[in-house]
């Protein structure tokens, strides 16, 4: 159990014991740390009920726990909140037991689900650019933190590869005489912008477009190998882009693996009553509630299937083939809407009984104009640019290569730094809420960025290396904790915190729950390493447990940056010195 959950069972008892209704039994970290580790308000919510003072009832309270060994202190404050201060026995204790742990104390989810993922979302023949950087980002530290909880997960890029847009190409391809299996995605890319522009100033050549993508989705073998080759393509520039950024799916399915069952939503809205011919299209009306909403189209006048249409079949698909139980989906905030018709219009369909299906939307990433990120022409900035500027930034506090530290190295380091850089920079804001990409800040040494908490894990690995070489104050499975100062209780206190953080990180699907506990670890780290010196410790014994909480905490913040899906490396170097025990 969490060490909240531990001491709610404490307050369970008693309120059990006293007759209080026991869903207030709750305690959460105190809003006063300098006064208390933990509080509770309980007293003040059954004042009302029970027509009682909250002081009188906190009194009772108390009373019944004042004898608790674990409990350092428990006393009143204000109109009835009960602090709580654990003993330092106590807290050693469960740090040992953390130690301990392969999961440091987190438990598994009790009850697994089949968890369906969906994110990445590029579009074949399009250059992937910076608004897929937070679907695949969020979506990658997602899916590990779902994996470590338990759940049984499976992620999907959703490929954009079945529409007009895919007519476009072919059209432009036959108009020009164009040797498709001769052209790189760049050259796809700069067909598909060809095509687009002309479609857009001549109704001749989008009805041409239009026809095309007809032939091709009804099989067209011309067509048809045209298209699989654009796929194959952009599939392996995708991979290769998220590959960069250590993002992986374990599915690239897309729109058109799910063609065939588009005509079999029709007939399960067709077999329900819900299907509705209207002006040559097909569509399921909505409940419209407080506020009109649009019908949802799911065959359109000229036969084509619409977005709608094809999310719709791949719910089908994923609960009918991949047994899910939960699907969740990562896109641009800007989506709400399609989605809550795709939710709904798959209730009335009742393709998805007992599937939650949720939708997560995230802001932009924006210039420093507030607008979304743009190249310094004006145009939408590719992915692989951004990376290559963070890199390139990195690179400007790198040493020269050295015969300890190679070339090979450092470009490695360069690209894992940069890496953290833009993936915490990601991670450390809601998710709900776009942010500035400003490079200068967080490809910082220090201050909330990943190459601090990179750092943060490098000094530490110095500290343990140093004093392994010495074969001073060593460590073993038998090695204790104790606390001495109030740095080291601090820095127990808030390892105790890591089962909630990753189970709110979990539940509430926001990754940022986890930036901010691994951030504010590594300070708890740096004020209780300033304050409890290793080498001169008063004993061998104090020593060895400062080591041990010190390796405790690098294990953890390890751990924390592989669930963000971000690497840390063993030595950080920066123009100077590699980072060093006396860095701390």
């Amino acid at each position: 159990m969490s060490i909240e959950e531990v001491i709610n069972f404490k307050f369970e008892k008693a309120f059990d014991k006293l007759g209080y209704d026991t869903k207030f039994a709750t305690v959460k970290g105190s809003d006063r740390p300098d006064l208390s580790d933990f509080q509770c308000n309980g007293a003040l919510a059954l004042a009302k009920p029970l027509g009682k003072n909250p002081r009188e009832i906190a009194t009772n309270i108390v009373e019944n726990l004042k004898f608790d060994e674990d409990f350092e202190k428990i006393s009143i404050d204000g109109p009835g909140f009960i602090n709580v201060s654990l003993s330092s026995g106590f807290i050693a204790q469960n740090i040992n037991t953390i130690a301990a742990d392969k999961k440091f104390g987190v438990n598994n989810n009790p009850s697994p689900l089949n968890v369906i993922l969906d994110f990445g979302g590029p579009n074949v023949a399009k250059a992937m650019h910076v608004g897929h950087l937070r679907s695949g980002v969020i979506g990658e530290s997602v899916q590990r933190l779902m994996r470590f909880a338990g759940n049984n997960v499976t992620s999907d890029v959703h490929l954009g590869d079945w529409g007009t847009p895919m007519g476009m190409i072919i059209a432009e391809i036959e108009n020009e005489g164009i040797d498709a299996f001769a052209l790189n995605v760049q050259e796809i890319t700069n067909v598909y912008k060809k095509a687009s522009a002309i479609c857009k100033e001549d109704d001749k050549a989008r009805e041409n477009a239009r026809i095309v993508t007809a032939k091709l989705q009804d099989g067209d073998e011309k067509y048809r190998k045209i298209w699989q080759y654009i796929r194959d393509a952009s599939v392996a520039d995708v991979k290769e882009n998220y590959e960069r950024l250590d993002v992986h799916f374990d599915l690239f399915l897309g729109e058109s693996d799910v063609h065939e069952i588009c005509a079999e939503i029709l007939e399960i809205a067709k077999s329900k009553g819900i299907l509705e011919h209207d002006d040559g299209a097909y569509i399921i009306r909505l409940d419209e509630g407080n506020k009109p909403k649009p019908p949802v189209i799911l065959q359109k006048s000229d036969g084509g299937y619409t977005y709608h249409t094809t999310d719709i079949a791949t719910i089908l698909m994923r609960v009918r083939d991949l047994k899910a139980q939960e699907i969740i989906y990562f896109t641009d905030a800007r989506q709400n809407f399609h989605f809550e018709q795709v939710f709904e219009a798959t209730e009335k369909l009742g393709i998805a009984p007992s599937v939650k299906l949720k939708h997560v939307g995230f802001g932009t990433v924006n210039g420093a104009d507030g607008k979304p990120f743009k190249t310094r022409d004006g145009g939408v900035m590719n992915l692989s640019d951004l990376i290559d500027l963070s890199k390139d930034k990195v690179a400007e506090s790198m040493p020269e290569p050295s015969e300890e530290y190679n070339k090979g190295y450092i470009d490695n380091l360069i690209n894992q730094v940069a890496i953290a850089a833009i993936k915490f920079q990601d991670l450390k804001n809601n998710i709900a809420s776009g942010y500035v990409f400003e490079l200068d800040d967080f490809a910082k040494f220090e201050g909330k960025t990943g190459p601090y908490i990179q750092y943060a894990i490098a000094r530490i690995n110095s500290i343990l290396r140093k004093s392994a070489e010495t074969g001073s104050n060593s460590i073993s499975d038998n090695t204790t904790f104790v606390i001495t100062n109030k740095e080291e209780r601090d820095l127990a206190l808030k390892i105790m915190q890591l089962n909630n953080a990753v189970n709110r990180a979990v539940n509430e699907t926001e990754p940022s729950v986890l930036s901010d506990y691994t951030y504010n670890l590594a300070q708890s780290f740096s004020s209780f390493y300033n304050a409890s010196p290793i080498k001169d410790a008063e004993s061998a014994e104090i020593a060895q447990s400062r080591l041990k909480i010190a390796k405790l905490t690098r294990d953890i913040l390890v751990l924390m940056l592989d669930l963000l899906g971000i690497e840390a490396p063993e030595v950080m170097l920066k123009r100077g010195a590699p980072a060093t025990a006396n860095d701390i």
